[in-house]
């Protein structure tokens, strides 16, 4: 599904002279459909076309895991497996579904990545179908083949489906794991300051140049609003942020607003007034998940279940009538006007 681009604001200034100094870098490429924007802190002894080469490397391994788009992708192996048959699958793709299975349980099946069809079928989704209400025939038929509990991971870490019809789509989570496997591999080349967004998911490690945490500013959940209109300054170290909105992918049928983030229980577009969540989280993979599946749960849901997890944060923002936005804030959530 698509996410809300991010912005970054960054304060550069000329580091100090000396073999030890560190330089602000940027990297940007493409990746899973959208855009990837890296800034890391190195000296001079930093190989950083070595890290960028690293970094294409290990993102063309996570999209040929989980990208529907590919033929030869483990994800289209396991839409066109029979069920109860297993299939041996990557750490890349069990640790997605792992951490799936814990949205998916935590939120009462708000999150499921098997609505892929229905997301079609409203025209949202690969198939280019025309945007449009379906007939409610056609959305209790494709009900009938979606749930996530039909999905089993095996204790040999093999997986299977145990319904025929059953398919997988992972955008809404998988991401934010390219964020955390990004972040992973710079640590591993030694670098300790950085900041890594794909799509919009972001991880933020230790500080940047002048010494401030890292701010990450939050689109204003308008429709129409400009892309690089702020509408919160969230400062952020060593946490991941993701952020799931309704207002950049929708149509309008009758007067009546309909999204591309649907009810995994009803198969019809959310319609709770929210148009925007925020997740801070240790890892992006489950901030990713868990901003889809609060869109689906509520304000008053969504920021019962945030306030219960430990080291979870959120910003749910609804549209009042009127057009006025509201803010739902967690216990410890931190931003700036």
């Amino acid at each position: 599904m698509k996410k809300i681009c991010i912005l970054f604001f960054l304060l550069l200034i000329i580091p100090a002279s000396g073999c030890n100094a560190k330089n602000e870098a940027s990297l940007f490429g493409r990746t899973m459909g959208t855009v990837y924007s890296i800034k890391v802190l190195i000296s001079d002894r930093d190989d950083l076309e070595g890290l960028k080469k690293k970094i294409e490397s290990r993102l063309d391994e996570i999209n040929h895991s989980m990208s529907v788009f590919r033929k030869d992708s483990e994800i289209s192996a396991f839409n066109a497996l029979v069920p109860h048959i297993t299939m041996p699958v990557s750490q890349d793709f069990l640790s997605v579904l792992k951490t799936a299975k814990t949205i998916h349980h935590q939120t009462q099946g708000s999150w499921d990545g098997t609505v892929g069809p229905l997301v079609d079928l409203w025209g949202f989704g690969k198939t280019g179908n025309v945007r449009k209400i379906p007939s409610a025939e056609k959305i209790k038929a494709l009900l009938q083949q979606t749930g996530f509990q039909h999905i089993e991971i095996h204790p040999d870490n093999s997986v299977s489906k145990n319904m025929a019809g059953i398919s997988l789509t992972l955008a809404s989570i998988a991401k934010g794991y390219g964020v955390d496997q990004i972040a992973q591999l710079i640590e591993q080349n030694g670098i300790e300051n950085y900041l890594v967004e794909i799509g919009g998911e972001v991880f933020a490690k230790g500080l940047r140049i002048d010494g401030k945490k890292w701010h990450i500013g939050i689109n204003r959940p308008e429709k129409g609003a400009p892309y690089t209109e702020v509408y919160k300054v969230v400062p952020l170290e060593n946490k991941a942020m993701a952020t799931s909105g309704d207002y950049r992918n929708f149509f309008e049928q009758d007067g009546k607003i309909y999204s591309h983030i649907l009810d995994p229980k009803t198969g019809f577009p959310v319609s709770n007034q929210v148009v925007s969540v925020t997740i801070i989280a240790d890892a992006c993979t489950y901030a990713d998940g868990l901003a889809t599946a609060v869109m689906v749960m509520g304000p008053q849901k969504g920021l019962e279940l945030i306030n219960q997890l430990p080291d979870v944060e959120g910003l749910i923002i609804t549209m009042e009538p009127g057009g006025h936005l509201v803010d739902h804030f967690s216990d410890g959530f931190q931003a700036e006007p």
